[in-house]
């Protein structure tokens, strides 16, 4: 079976390079280095590097797989090659982890000394005792989120990476110290004890510079993780909190979220202080899910990290023409790939409605039949139907209120409602929206009807309908109104 063997060149010292590596090197001809900017480079003579394709990627996830279907092809064509690569191959190398989850080739790891061991030299420290965690600099504010230190940073090999993660945390203690850790084992090795607020301006970042951090005064995301610890709290102490179940909070669930609609409503995009009751509204709607997902936790079912996981890894199977090679031209597309990809999900949904949520405000609910069977053919070609419709429906309404029929009524009013959803929808138009902009404008008209008679020293219920009629006309006039 072709294959491809992975070996490691050490910190940048080539004295730390083992004789296994140079003895594997010199045993395989068709050679390859991640990149050549390292300072053991040189000890694989011949080899092809990759550094040209970090210049035309869009991503370092991009690069990485182009990297591993590279060495597989090769491997292929010449049944066995040589990767060498920066450090360990099995310390933040994602080519090799690449390299390891497939099964097209064996792949053969050889052993090095990492990055690591210079390092905790270089600091002085025994990162066991100390309990150091280690995470990658581009994964920083996910990797880190909750917890205070000690951390060793890699991969910040640019100023920019230090500037992401200085701007990670929301309220830092400028003066909090940190150590950037560059060229450990070089001639030029520098040790340099620095400041949150500096970290990004003492040296010109490389491929070999980490940052160590002691301790965090604010950890990564607190506001996120104090938030998870109340609803654990309140769970457990607050007896109200207490009996509450997942049936008992639903009525909750929808008072917040229709809070949340209502608050959106007032946004004014000229004051930003009306972002004010959004901000509330959408805090009291997380609640409900932290809520939820406490109760779940506490019966061993779930956490609020699996909520988040299943979402997070649902909308990138839902996006493959951003995070996959799927190429889209339009929105529409983008709808299409969704519902053909919500369909490969649940193959168990063959029928037309199957999935249609049957307890969705009215409104909703008829938007969604409508477009479930507008998808196998069941539709008007045009606006002309849906519009003929209304009128049809309203004439059957008449009839059946002129017939003194309650029962008879309500199923035409529900029809008529039915036709003008159907028009709304054919003019791509949301009729919940276009109901609520309707609603907030005759309110704002009556308010301002219940003004102007005021101000006539008149009060509304004592008018007639004429006067009322007169007054209704002149706030119209007003574009405001």
């Amino acid at each position: 079976m072709p294959t491809i063997v992975v070996v490691g060149l050490g910190p940048g010292n080539d004295a730390l390079v083992t004789s296994g590596t140079l003895e594997v090197i010199r045993n395989i001809e068709v050679r390859f280095l991640r990149t050549a900017q390292h300072p053991s480079a040189h000890l694989v003579q011949g080899a092809t590097s990759f550094d040209h394709l970090y210049d035309n990627a869009d991503s370092f996830d991009e690069v990485y797989l182009s990297i591993a279907q590279s060495l597989i092809e090769a491997a292929h064509t010449h049944g066995t090659v040589l990767y060498a690569v920066p450090g360990s191959p099995l310390i933040l190398e994602r080519t090799v982890a690449h390299l390891r989850q497939q099964s097209e080739v064996d792949v053969e790891i050889h052993p090095a000394v990492s990055f690591l061991d210079d390092t905790w030299r270089a600091l002085q420290i025994d990162p066991v005792e100390h309990n150091v965690r280690l995470i990658d600099g581009h994964e920083f504010a996910r990797a880190a989120a909750g917890y205070s230190g000690p951390m060793l940073v890699a991969h910040t090999h640019a100023n920019w990476v230090l500037s992401n993660i200085k701007l990670s945390i929301d309220d830092p203690d400028p003066d909090t110290s940190v150590i950037l850790v560059h060229h450990v084992g070089l001639d030029d090795e520098k040790i340099v004890h620095t400041t949150w607020a500096n970290m990004d301006k003492e040296i010109d970042a490389d491929h070999l510079t980490s940052l160590y951090i002691p301790q965090l005064d604010t950890p990564v995301a607190e506001e996120m993780v104090k938030f998870h610890e109340l609803a654990r709290t309140l769970r457990e102490q607050c007896p109200w909190d207490k009996e509450q179940t997942h049936h008992s909070l639903v009525r909750y669930l929808l008072e917040e979220t229709y809070e949340v609609v209502d608050a959106i409503s007032h946004l004014d995009p000229n004051d930003a202080s009306t972002d004010t009751d959004l901000i509330e509204e959408l805090g009291d709607l997380l609640y409900q899910v932290e809520f939820h997902a406490a109760i779940a936790e506490e019966e061993g079912r779930f956490t609020m990290a699996d909520v988040a996981r299943t979402v997070h890894d649902k909308l990138v199977a839902r996006h493959p023409h951003i995070f996959a090679d799927v190429e889209v031209s339009s929105s529409s597309d983008v709808e299409k790939n969704w519902e053909a990809i919500k369909s490969a999900e649940k193959p168990e949904r063959k029928g037309i409605f199957d999935g249609v949520v049957g307890a969705s405000p009215s409104l909703l609910l008829a938007t969604k039949v409508q477009q479930r069977a507008a998808r196998v053919g069941f539709d008007w070609p045009d606006i002309n139907g849906p519009l003929s419709k209304i009128g049809e429906e309203a004439t059957e309404v008449a009839h059946a209120a002129a017939a003194g029929d309650p029962e008879s009524t309500m199923v035409e009013i529900g029809d008529l409602l039915f036709a003008v959803v159907n028009v709304a929808r054919h003019l791509d138009i949301d009729p919940e929206s276009a109901l609520r902009t309707a609603v907030a404008k005759f309110r704002h008209r009556v308010e301002s009807v219940e003004g102007l008679a005021t101000q006539q020293g008149k009060k509304m219920k004592e008018m007639t309908l004429s006067e009322l009629d007169e007054l209704w006309e002149v706030v119209k006039q007003y574009p405001t109104h």
